[in-house]
This record gives structure tokens, sequence and C-alpha cells, in this order.
């Protein structure tokens, strides 16, 4: 099943239904699924293909997109909301497009900075733990139960940090140290089995939130998970993201495995062209 919000940054006063169904399954969404742009963690929740209507007046219209099972035509739409051409690895300043990141190309251990440096992206990554790795086994080197765990959407290679199940992106205009903002963003999850196991969380350049967005729980056996969300202007400067409850390790057990905790791991990063911010 897939959903998309819409709705204005600022708290929530109401929703009205205004679903979009397309092909797959179930969604596994409740009403902690998300909690708007300015509503603080536990106000303003609303379920998944709702209408979201804000009381702060001037501030940025958004959309949500979520969905899980097949996942691809609600990716396919946001790229169109995201906006064309892919800019690929073009060194910015760009007027418009968005960017795509799929881990294909990078190393094996690879450097926060490598999606803004080697190829100029403009992401940067930081976490708490001691780096970020990229799999093309779906981390069975870790752990050889992952190898029946996770799947990559855009084969061959998932992505995860080291030593830690969370990551904050923030923007560069690509090839640049100019700190940017970019108008939306979304990633895929894989192996979410657990409701708000796997989330962003957008803030503006400021370090207002805008908002905490769950993925749905996984409803086949491809275990794909999508949530992305656009607004109408540049103003996403950081994105921390949740992948599971705890990192990944060779004595750690997902729930299917006999785990306590959720494990998920992350493939395609999708945002709109990172621009300056004033």
């Amino acid at each position: 099943m897939a959903g998309i919000m819409n709705g204005k940054s600022g708290r929530l006063v109401g929703v009205g239904m205004a679903v979009l169904t397309l092909g797959g399954f179930g969604c596994g969404y409740d009403r902690g699924s998300m909690t708007g742009p300015g509503s603080g963690e536990s106000e303003g929740m609303a379920a998944p293909g709702t209408t979201t209507i804000s009381g702060a007046e001037g501030r940025s219209q958004f959309r949500v997109f979520a969905a899980t099972g097949d996942i691809a035509p609600t990716v396919a739409q946001f790229r169109t909301a995201l906006g064309d051409p892919l800019n690929g690895g073009t060194p910015g300043p760009l007027g418009g497009g968005r960017r795509e990141i799929k881990w294909d190309g990078a190393p094996a251990q690879m450097p926060g900075d490598f999606f803004n440096t080697t190829v100029k992206a403009g992401a940067i990554f930081t976490t708490d733990g001691t780096g970020f790795h990229n799999s093309d086994n779906d981390f069975a080197d870790i752990n050889p139960s992952y190898a029946d765990d996770f799947n990559a959407f855009s084969a061959p290679k998932t992505f995860m940090p080291v030593g830690s199940a969370s990551l904050t992106t923030t923007f560069r205009i690509p090839g640049s140290e100019t700190l940017a903002a970019t108008r939306g963003f979304g990633l895929v999850f894989s192996d979410v089995e657990r409701e708000g196991a796997a989330s962003i969380k957008l803030f503006d350049a400021q370090g207002r939130s805008l908002g905490r967005y769950n993925a749905p729980v996984r409803t086949d056996a491809n275990g794909f998970s999508f949530v992305g969300v656009v607004f109408e202007s540049s103003i996403v400067a950081r994105v921390e993201i949740t992948s599971g409850q705890r990192a990944l390790g060779a004595d750690v057990q997902d729930l299917s495995d006999g785990g306590n905790l959720d494990l998920v791991v992350m493939d395609d990063y999708l945002y709109a062209e990172p621009q300056p911010i004033p």
C-alpha cells in the first residue's frame, strides 16, 4: 500500500482523508507514524494517506510519500516530485533536479564526505559510530544470518553505519563546502519489522524540527519500505536517520532470527538538488 499526505509545516491541527492507493500490500502504519513539521515529538499525529492542516501561516507546504510491499510506484512519484534531471555527480550550483545515492560506486569502508568530494552529490554523513559500510552481500560478512534478512532495492549494495544504527545527513553545494538545504528527502529501508524502528527526522538551517516520519513495516518477502517528504522550498538542512534499533554485529540477531530488537539496513537515498542557504 502506498500513501501521499499533503500539509503545511507548523503544528498540525486537523486531518481529512486524501488516500492515493498504488499497487502493493497493506501498509503497516498507525497513528504514531508521523509527527508533522514544528509539531514536536508527541503531538500532531496523523495517519498515512491523510491531509494535514497547519495552524502556522506562511510556512512551506509539504507532502509525505510512504510505501511498503511494491514501493517502486511511490519511489517513481517521489522522483517526479523532486524534479528532473537526475544530476549524478555534476558539481553545483545547479538550479534544479535531484540527486540519488545507490552506494554501488562507493568503497566498502566509505568516508563520510565521499558523496561530496569523490562523487560530487552534495551529501555529508556523520554518525556516533565508527564509520560507514557498504555491503554487496547484505552484511553477511558481519553475520551470516543477515543474508536472509536484508535485500537490496538497487542491487547489489546496501548501506549502514558501523557501530551505530543512526546517522546524520547534511548538505553542501555539490563539490564545495558551501552549506546547503534541499526541498525534499526520501529513503529506502530494508526489513522494517517493528513500527518506529526506522525513521527520518528533518530540520531546517536554524535547527527547528520539520517533523519525524516513520518508515512503514514490511509486508512482503522483499521487505522494502520507503518514506520521503517534499516541501515547496529548500528548507531541509539536516536529516537524522534511524535505521533499526541496534547496530549490526556478529552476535546481534534480528527479530526474525530470534533476537529481541529490529535490525534494519538502507538502500537508495533520493533528494532534491541542494541549494545555498540564504
